[in-house]
Order: structure tokens, then sequence, then C-alpha cells
């Protein structure tokens, strides 16, 4: 195997790097200590904008201010790798031109939104020669960074210096030492050498920790590193270093990849060091760049608590310029649960297109899929292990009942997770207005049709819900209905009215046996109410709430006091084995379907006056048609509140 490096004194050791395992869903919570002000972004686009005259420091009143949003929940860590290329003093050829470029932007899109970077880590090999006059060069380069206080790392590597950190004095830390950081608010330390730095950074409302290592580092400044880590338990941390995994496919094909792009890295025999004196025991390390070999690569490898810790080698020193400073931004998007990447070199992006070489149009953007990808990355799942995410706690019935409450239901004074819902259990209107709910069964369904869970939304009052096990071919299943008294039944709702309810539907959902089951319906068939025209179906429900079985899209169909044909509401499609809160809500004469408190395309203009009714009953989880039970809902169910007027957001159930 062969793969290209830096320096041609240590090839990567091959071993079997276990898959990526890809993460779902969550957000995050907060954390405390040291930093910076800094944060927010949204994700790397297919054509994520790059602003020339930002990027080049043109813009009115030249370069911006350094001003990231520490709260946003998206945020950018710039990576640059290996500039030597741009500094080789001892031959008189200095380029700096395109590592300032990124600077500025660097700087410039601090302030942008959709970037909101608040952090750059170099990767080492600064320079090609170590020379004095070359650290002179990159010296005044960075002194825009300083000027602007940008929370920045670097590192050295192994055109920096040789030896390990134990080496003493050299123009690379003469120039770029723990002395250059004494102004930064984001230095949090360095090691006895100087050759170690610690840096923390503050995004998404909480404080994130850096490890910048040299490119050897001895036993002291393991010994360090591992103490600064457990001196932050709380922390997530980013390690850099100059070496620690390499490519398994070498630069002989172009564009350059080749292979699995999520599992095309190994673990070097330096690496392998980092590994068991840094990496391993240290939960909290989630994610580790280096440069020094290229092409780039990725790969996943578990540590000792089992969770996964994502290794990526980038390095562009073998392309067009020297790499024309380009940057490896990554996106953290916690709200979205992903990291977005792409690799872009701000200094070609600056130039007018028209003006570009053919290699500055082919480098300005990389888009092979080992520069421009994304990792599904569970944050809330990932740091669990040291930065537990505190529980929603349970509310009470009545800080439920919000003015105009006509009937509330929840399952948390049931039986035990999976234990059979019974006849003799009937489910209390906490409204206090009678409309409590009791079992009515299909004849030949299992005992388990209906059973409790201690399942729930996060946001959700209470914490658990009723797991209905119902369907069609043939018809199977149980449901509640309200009683032949309960005054909900005659409710027509003429000034409005709010229905919102918590649901999952489970893996096992198919579209010809569980499509269109009702989470919600009114019992009374719509040519029996007087309802006719243009798409009314006499034989269907009043007014039902159901999940279609078009990628289980929600529906709302309800046939009103002043139509005689129905109004109808549609959702997006609703994945499976995910917690969802839904919600109508009719202002009196119109009525909107929000999903997770976002409003849906197909929320129709129809003049809409209240709900016909029969006097007949509701039932949660059946659906009727032509006057008998037709389909029993299939997944879990939540707290569900009805309310006789239209509520504001701020005043739904997830609030």
């Amino acid at each position: 195997m062969r793969v290209s490096q830096g320096s041609g004194d240590s090839s990567p050791t091959p071993e079997g790097p276990s898959r990526r395992s890809f993460l779902r869903n969550a957000g995050l919570a907060g954390v405390g200590a040291t930093a910076l002000g800094a944060l927010g972004a949204s994700p790397a686009s297919a054509d994520t904008a790059v602003d020339a005259a930002d990027a080049a420091g043109r813009r009115p009143g030249g370069i911006g201010r350094w001003s990231p949003d520490a709260e946003s929940l998206q945020f950018t860590l710039a990576v640059m790798p290996d500039t030597q290329y741009l500094y080789w003093g001892s031959q008189n050829s200095l380029a700096p031109e395109p590592q300032e470029a990124s600077f500025r932007y660097v700087i410039n899109q601090s302030g942008n939104p959709d970037n909101n970077i608040v952090f750059m880590a170099h990767l080492g090999d600064l320079t090609q020669d170590a020379d004095p006059t070359s650290f002179q060069a990159v010296g005044k380069a960075f002194e825009v960074m300083d000027s602007h206080n940008v929370a920045y790392s670097v590192l050295a590597g192994n055109h920096d210096v040789s030896g390990d950190d134990t080496r003493g004095s050299t123009p690379y830390l003469q120039t770029m030492g723990p002395q250059r950081f004494r102004r930064s608010k984001s230095f949090l330390g360095a090691d006895a050498s100087g050759y170690n730095t610690a840096h923390t950074f503050r995004a998404a409302g909480r404080d994130w920790l850096l490890l910048a290592m040299d490119w050897r580092t001895s036993e002291a400044g393991f010994a360090w590193a591992d103490q600064v880590v457990k001196a932050h338990p709380k922390m997530p941390v980013i390690l850099t270093a100059h070496e620690i995994v390499g490519s398994t496919y070498d630069d002989n094909v172009y564009p350059y990849e080749s292979g699995d792009p999520e599992n095309n890295a190994v673990i070097t025999d330096y690496g392998q060091q980092v590994w068991e004196r840094l990496i391993k025991d240290n939960d909290q390390v989630f994610l580790t760049l280096n440069g020094h070999y290229w092409p780039s690569g990725r790969v996943v490898k578990k540590n000792a608590a089992g969770h996964d810790v994502h290794l990526h080698i980038t390095n562009y020193q073998n392309r067009y310029f020297g790499g024309g400073g380009m940057l490896r931004l990554y996106h953290f998007d916690l709200e979205r649960n992903t990291i977005d990447v792409e690799t872009i070199s701000p200094w070609i992006l600056a130039q007018p297109p028209a003006e570009r070489n053919r290699m500055a149009v082919l480098e300005s953007r990389l888009t092979t899929p080992v520069d421009y990808f994304s990792i599904p990355f569970d944050f809330d799942q990932r740091f669990a292990g040291f930065l537990p995410v505190p529980v929603r706690p349970a509310r009470p019935a009545n800080k439920m009942l919000v003015p105009g409450t006509l009937a509330y239901w929840r399952f948390d004074n049931g039986g035990g997770d999976g234990s059979q819902v019974t006849a003799g259990q009937p489910v209390r209107d906490l409204s206090g207005h009678g409309n409590d709910l009791s079992l009515a069964t299909v004849a030949g369904s299992a005992a388990d049709a209906l059973t409790w869970s201690t399942e729930h939304h996060p946001d959700q009052p209470g914490h658990a819900s009723l797991r209905f096990a119902g369907g069609r071919n043939p018809l199977h299943g149980a449901y509640l209905t309200t009683g032949a008294r309960a005054p909900l039944n005659a409710e027509t709702f003429q000034r409005g009215y709010t229905i919102e309810a918590f649901i999952k539907i489970p893996l096992d959902w198919d579209a010809n046996n569980n499509g269109f089951m009702a989470l919600l319906s009114r019992w009374g068939a719509a040519g029996a109410a007087g309802k006719h025209g243009r798409n009314t179906d006499p034989k269907e429900p009043v007014a039902q709430l159901c999940i279609s079985n078009n990628g289980r899209e929600p529906q709302f169909n309800c046939y009103p006091l002043n139509q005689s044909s129905p109004t109808t509401n549609w959702g997006h499609g609703l994945p499976e084995d995910t917690w969802w809160h839904l919600a109508v809500v009719n202002d009196g004469h119109h009525t909107r379907m929000y999903v997770e408190s976002s409003p849906v395309a197909d929320n129709p203009s129809t003049d809409s006056v209240g709900i016909a009714s029969l006097g007949l009953a509701w039932m949660l989880g059946g659906h009727s048609y032509d006057g008998a039970v037709d389909q029993v809902f299939h997944g879990w169910v939540g707290d569900v509140r009805i309310v006789g007027r239209p509520l504001r957001l701020d005043e739904f159930m997830t609030k």
C-alpha cells in the first residue's frame, strides 16, 4: 500500500477500521467553563455561496469584525491544513496571499449566520523548511488574526520542527508559541514545552475544548493533554495533530477519490500511540483532524466506551498552488444532528470568475465524496456519557387545562409498561367535563391489542402513552370511545377549536394494512349530516384526524357547519419510529395544521366554521365508514387535548 505524505519518514500501518455507524435524532444542552464568545451556522448546501468581496476583505470598511454567535445551534469550525509550499523562505519563495485570503474569509464569515465560523484550527507544516525567514512571513500573515481577536490554534508539523516536543526552542516556538496567544480569550494553556496547547471556544451555548498537539508528543505531553481533558469533564473534545491517520489510496487518480469514502483511512504507527495514550479512554474526544498525508480520507473507530470517534485526514498541499490556502469547513448543526463538511479556496473564490485560470476553476471547490460530505451525528446520544441531557420533567395535568379546554386525556395513571388495557380501566377526561374514554375491542383481536406504554414525546406533559396494535386485512385492534352522554359529542365548535396529539408510527407500519388509520374521529356519516357535493363521501365520518396511506401524511378531514362539502388539511410525510406533535387549529373561519409547531403547506383558505355533529361519540384510535368501524390505529398515542378556541403556538402542549 502506497500512501503519499508530507515527509517520507513514516507510513500508515493497515488495520481493520470499523465502518461508520450513522447516528440519528436529538439536540444538546448546556455546559459551563472557560471561553470566548462564538458560534452559529447552517449546513453546507450543494451551492454554499461565498461572498467574494468578504473573502477578499474588499467590502466597505475592509475586513469585518470577528463576531460569531455563541448561542446559535449552527456553527462552523474552519480547518486549514499544510500550507508549507507557500512559505519556503530558504529559496526565496514566499506566497502568503492565499492564506491571507482565507484568514479574511474566516473573520468575515464569523458574522454570517449561514457560516458562523467560531474557530480556526491549523494542522501543521506552516512552512516547508522551518527557516526563520519562512516563520517571519508566517507570523506576519497571522497578525491579521491576532489584530481581530480571532479564536484559532496552530501546531507544529514535521516541516516546522524535528524530534519530539522536548526539542527546546525553534523558530516555530519563537514565532507561533504560547506567547502569541497571551491576549486570546480562547487560549486555555500550554504544556511546559510550549508545543502542545489547549483552546476553548463557545458554540451552541456551551464550551468546546480543542487540543493542538505537537508533531511528536512525549510522554509528558500526553500526560498534560490527558490532564486537561479530565480537568474539563463536561466539554466535548476535538483533537488536532499533524499525524493520526493516513489514506488507504494514492494520489494517482484524479479527482482524488477511491474506494469507500467513509472508510478510506487507517491509523498510522504514531497515530496508534495517540489513540492509546489520549483518545481511546477519553470518551469526550469525538473528532480528530490531521494533515501530513494526502489524499483526504476518514474512518470511524470505537473507543473504550464503545462510542464512535471520527478520524479525518485533510491535506491539499499536492494540489494547485500548494493547496491555495484551502479551508475545510465543518458546519455543526445541533438542530439537524448533522455535521456538514465542505472544502473551498477563499483565495480563488475571491477572484472574478472571468479572471480565474483553468486550475483555479477546477480547485475553487472540492466536491468529491472525500471533501464534501455529511455526518449524521446525534449530539445528545454521543455526549451522554459525560454530558447527560436533562430530561424535561412531566407537568401536572392541571397546568395543561388552558381556558377553553373541553377534553384532556393522558395515560400516565394506567398499568405498567406493556400491560394490557382492560375494560375496567377507563381513561378519565382530566378537564373535568366528563368526556371519559372506555375500551372497545374488535372481535378476535389479540390480548395486547391496546397496551400501556412509558414511551413519550420529549416535550409531552405526561410521560406515558398507549400502544395501539391495530389494522385491517383482517380488521383487528382495540380503541377508546367517549360515552353516550359525553358533552363533547354534541360540541360543534362554532367559535373555533384546537386539537392536539402526540403520536409515533412504528417501523412495521404498512400502507395496505394501516393506511388512513385515525388518531381521532367522530362517529356519524357525512351523508346523515346532510353533506353532499364536491369531494363529499357520504359514508365517511364528519371529522377525522388520520394518517394516510401515502407516505404517512397526516390528514384532517372535516365537514364544517357552513359548508356542504369537506375541508381537508394535509401535512407532509412523517418518518417512522419518531415522536411527532400534531395540532389542528381553527380560528372560527380557517383551519391550519401544524407538525412540531410548524404550519404545513396544504392549509386551505376555505371558510370553515365549526364541525358537524350528529350527537354521536368520538373515537380515539378508531375509524368508521358507513356506520361501522373499518380501521384501528397502529402505533403510539400520547397526550390528547381538545380546546374550544384557537390556541397560539406558545399555548401548545409542547411549550
